[in-house]
């Protein structure tokens, strides 16, 4: 299993209410468990890849069993007056359609509500967040590939 896929799968179930998760491909098996404690595992048969992918920090343990600890970082209150656009799923955030492709939108461009901002891949699957409000894009606070969370700010509209 892809190692990008398997941090994906992680932060799905870390940071959403699954107590487990138990996906099953041509090129191995793995299953993540949460505990009471927040602490993810990963469990049961799997290929040596999969096993050591559970946990970055981890990566030369090949135990199934070894806790992963994932520390989710806490988000700062943003201070900035405006709305803000928010992060409906985790993944990972694009500015434009396609690689080298010109920005969906910039700073200072004006925005209808329902316009198409930015690009969130995540299980494979592109995904076209739009706008939420009507307004101008004054700040952009995801740069372009970087993995967001659930709720994360991604611009402010105002």
């Amino acid at each position: 299993m892809d190692l990008r896929k398997l941090k994906t799968l992680v932060d799905l179930v870390s940071e959403s209410n699954i107590s487990e998760l138990e996906i099953t491909e041509a090129d191995g098996k793995v299953r993540i468990v949460k505990s009471e404690s927040g602490s993810l595992q990963h469990i049961g048969p799997s290929t040596a890849p999969a096993a050591a992918a559970t946990s970055p920090s981890h990566a030369g343990a090949r135990s199934p069993a070894a806790p992963a600890s994932v520390e989710v970082a806490a988000q700062p209150a943003p201070e900035e007056t405006g709305h803000f656009v928010r992060s409906p799923m985790v993944g990972t955030f694009y500015r434009s359609s396609s690689p080298g492709a010109k920005p969906l939108v910039e700073l200072g461009v004006v925005v209808k509500e329902g316009d198409p901002i930015c690009i969130i891949e995540a299980m494979k699957i592109m995904n076209e967040i739009d706008a939420d409000k009507a307004g101008t894009i004054t700040k952009i606070l995801a740069e372009n590939g970087q993995a967001v969370e659930f709720d994360q700010p991604l611009f402010v509209i105002e």
